[in-house]
């Protein structure tokens, strides 16, 4: 009686290798680059947070005078943040105008890319 053995053949472990190999350079650049997709979602959700805070604070100064901050520039949005600005970030000084929105920079110190949050001023 002749036994039979199994396994892989070389081709067929070469084979996989191979394929292994071509999927791994097709997927490396897309998470190399992570780094940089992930300061954007980040200058995004700082923006963001400016731009929801504004509006909180707009919202509660005219029900009642004496909550919430004065805003006459749009540097005073750092305060708007429980917390302050977070680090890394800074905010280009402009005037506001009472109950006008303006549109005001936000600039990310790494990279030094910028967005906009929109600020309605208030005093």
């Amino acid at each position: 009686m002749a036994s039979k053995q199994s396994g892989f053949t070389l081709i067929e472990l070469v084979m996989v290798i191979v394929l292994i190999g071509i999927l791994a350079a097709v997927a490396i650049p897309k998470f190399v680059d992570l780094g940089s997709d992930a300061r954007a979602a980040a200058l995004s959700g700082v923006a963001g947070g400016l731009t929801s805070a504004s509006a909180v604070n707009y919202a509660s100064r005219k029900a009642n005078a004496t909550k919430g901050l004065a805003v006459a520039n749009c540097s005073d949005a750092t305060n708007l943040l429980q917390g302050g600005l977070p680090a890394g970030y800074t905010v280009t000084a402009a005037a506001v105008a009472a109950d006008a929105t303006v549109a005001c920079t936000l600039t990310q110190t790494t990279g030094g890319a910028t967005t906009t949050f929109s600020l309605t001023g208030i005093l």
